[in-house]
């Protein structure tokens, strides 16, 4: 699960997770690690992605064919496993941005209307 880590913002909306998984994995393959990073870092240190939600989404993903995955060394020469995307994982990406856009432009409207 992410979570934010100033408390007093309440929770993110569900299914963002593997959004964000696949958004990072744009950049090309990376280890479970580097995945939290640059979600960390990207959200200027607002989102921080637990490991007990990161790797079981990585392994959803990629049972549903939208990440490949292969072992590789780490930049610490340690063992890890490097996911990227397939032509399926670019497909959903787009059509979850889609949605994602609609949907916060909704809830904007919601919140400016008087």
């Amino acid at each position: 699960m992410l979570r934010e880590e100033q408390t007093d913002s309440g929770d993110l909306i569900q299914g963002t997770l593997e959004m964000l998984v696949l958004k990072a994995l744009t950049r090309g393959p990376l280890h479970g690690y580097a995945v939290a990073e640059w979600i960390h870092q990207t959200s200027q240190q607002l989102l921080k992605v637990e490991e007990g939600a990161l790797y079981p989404a990585l392994h959803r993903l990629e049972l549903r064919g939208l990440l490949k995955a292969e072992w590789g060394a780490s930049e610490n020469n340690r063992r890890a496993k490097f996911y990227q995307l397939t032509a399926e994982g670019k497909k959903k990406l787009n059509a979850e941005s889609q949605r994602w856009a609609r949907l916060s432009a909704a809830v904007a409207f919601v919140m400016q209307a008087s």
